[in-house]
């Protein structure tokens, strides 16, 4: 049940974001294991000079396809999040359109106590949802 938040430049149409969101989806539920129903996925969109993303100096081009993924996460090792990079990018390509050169992802991984699905408890922690991958 890892948080995606999808920063993209302003113009995709509706059906676009469908499609980056299932595909994303997809990868997800491959890469970690998680259960079909835990999707939880923010798209915000920036006006293009509202967003600068450049290449960190290592020539990667960038075009008005830029995705910046923020994934927030209860810890899923280093394999699993390389696993996600390759699967998501790979398939943003193929079914988005979307160059591996303009997908940047950065993950910041939390603890469960850092989860409220609702209700006002950490359902980690109570029990209420199993302490899965």
């Amino acid at each position: 049940m890892p948080l995606l938040h999808f920063h993209v430049y302003e113009g995709r149409s509706e059906a676009e974001i469908k499609t980056l969101l299932d595909t994303a989806h997809e990868a997800m539920l491959e890469a970690f294991q998680v259960p079909r129903g835990d999707r939880y996925q923010i798209v915000t969109e920036h006006k293009p000079s509202h967003m600068i993303l450049e290449d960190t100096g290592l020539g990667i081009p960038r075009t008005k396809d830029m995705i910046l993924l923020q994934v927030f996460s209860r810890p899923r090792g280093d394999g699993g999040f390389a696993l996600f990079y390759r699967l998501l990018t790979d398939r943003l390509e193929k079914e988005c359109g979307i160059k591996s050169s303009d997908v940047m992802i950065s993950v910041v991984e939390n603890k469960d106590a850092h989860w409220s699905f609702g209700l006002g408890r950490a359902q980690f922690l109570t029990g209420e949802l199993p302490l899965r991958g």
